[in-house]
Parts: C-alpha cells; structure tokens; sequence
C-alpha cells in the first residue's frame, strides 16, 4: 500500500542538474582547478555542509569552498535568469495524478528551503506539494537518512509506505537506508548494479512512473 510520495527535486521535478554541473565546470576552469566533474558527481544530492566537506577532501583544507559555491551559484542564478527553469517530462502529468488520487506529497531535496520555494513558484507547481524538507532543514543530507526520514515524519506517513522518487546514487541510498520505496529515474548518473539493487523500480521518466501507478489499480 502506497500512502505518500516524496520527491526529489533537482534532476526529477526540473532538468537543472545538468545547468548545476555546468556552473562548477564553468567556475572551476575560471578557478583553475582541475577534476571538477569527477567531484561533482560526489555532491549531486548532498547538502551545503556536506559539499563542502567534499570540496575539502578533494582540493585541501585551505580550499575557499564557500567562495567556490557561491560563484558556481551565482553562474546558475545567471543561467536559470536567462533561460527559466526547465521542467522534467511527465512532471505535470504524474502531479495531476497524485493530487486528483489524494496522495499525501512531498519534496525532500537537499537544496535549500527558499530556492525550492521559489523553483515552485516560478515553475506553478507549489500547489501540489503538501510538505518540504530542504537540505538546510538537517545536519547531513543525502546518503544519510535523515532528510527522507523528516519528509515522512512531516507528511505523517510511515517509511515503508512511501515512494521515493530520485535520479541520483546519494538519493538512492538514502531513501533505501531510511526505509522508504526507492524509484529512480536516471539523470546525469546511470544505474550501476548497486543502484539496481537498492531500487525498488527503474523507470525511464515520470510518465512511465505514472503508468506504473495506475496499473496498480488495475
């Protein structure tokens, strides 16, 4: 029995992984630092404290990582300014869906809470979410399980009656680790076999997300 639905949101809900990745190879070949997309990779679904963790392992503890992020920040603000904010296929659709069906819905992301706040504004899709739990809501993000844990305690739900939908290796583990039932939908990173195995179901995109619910009714 499915009873809620939680989402992650860069690289599911919008295409903007992709823009993200290409700020920090942008400000990285400005900073001049080599092995940014190799580093990125490790932080796609973790939040500020743990990023920055990763910057330090990665390029010495003197590395300026608050200013590194907030010049690759300010590359995506100039990037989303000028082309909007790209909405994933089948995001509408599959919304529709679980609010006409009643379904309790949440975004558990590890972007903050004022930038989800406004992605959804910007986007018109506020209206379907009923909670949201951002990366600056807990100590430490995803692979953890605390984010998605917090996403169910403030939906009400229980972790094994929740799907989590999510593109990413670090959302992945953390949904399987805090109980929840793990859908990926791939982005940036392909399925590996641990990713497999860790998913309950591996769709293509939303929309396939959405016949798969459907046909649970069947």
């Amino acid at each position: 029995m499915i009873r809620g639905v939680v989402f992650d949101m860069d690289g599911v809900l919008f295409d903007t992984e992709r823009i993200s990745r290409d700020s920090w190879i942008f400000t990285a070949e400005r900073w001049g630092i080599q092995g940014i997309e190799e580093v990125y990779v490790r932080v796609i679904g973790v939040n500020h404290h743990d990023g920055v963790d990763i910057l330090h392992d990665a390029y010495g503890a003197d590395f300026d990582c608050e200013r590194f992020m907030e010049d690759c920040h300010l590359k995506m603000e100039e990037m989303l300014e000028k082309d909007g904010i790209p909405v994933k296929a089948g995001v509408r659709e599959l919304l529709s869906y679980l609010k006409t069906n009643h379904y309790p819905v949440a975004i558990c992301s590890s972007t903050s809470v004022p930038v989800i706040l406004d992605h959804l504004k910007v986007t018109g899709l506020a209206e379907y979410f009923d909670q949201i739990v951002g990366g600056n809501m807990v100590k430490h993000s995803k692979p953890q399980p605390d984010i998605y844990l917090k996403a169910c305690e403030v939906l009400g739900q229980n972790p094994e009656e929740c799907l989590a939908i999510e593109d990413s290796p670090n959302g992945i583990r953390a949904a399987s680790r805090a109980g929840l039932i793990p859908i990926m939908v791939p982005d940036l990173v392909a399925p590996t076999e641990e990713l497999r195995q860790l998913s309950f179901r591996i769709e293509k995109d939303l929309l396939k997300v959405k016949a798969w619910l459907e046909s649970l009714e069947q």
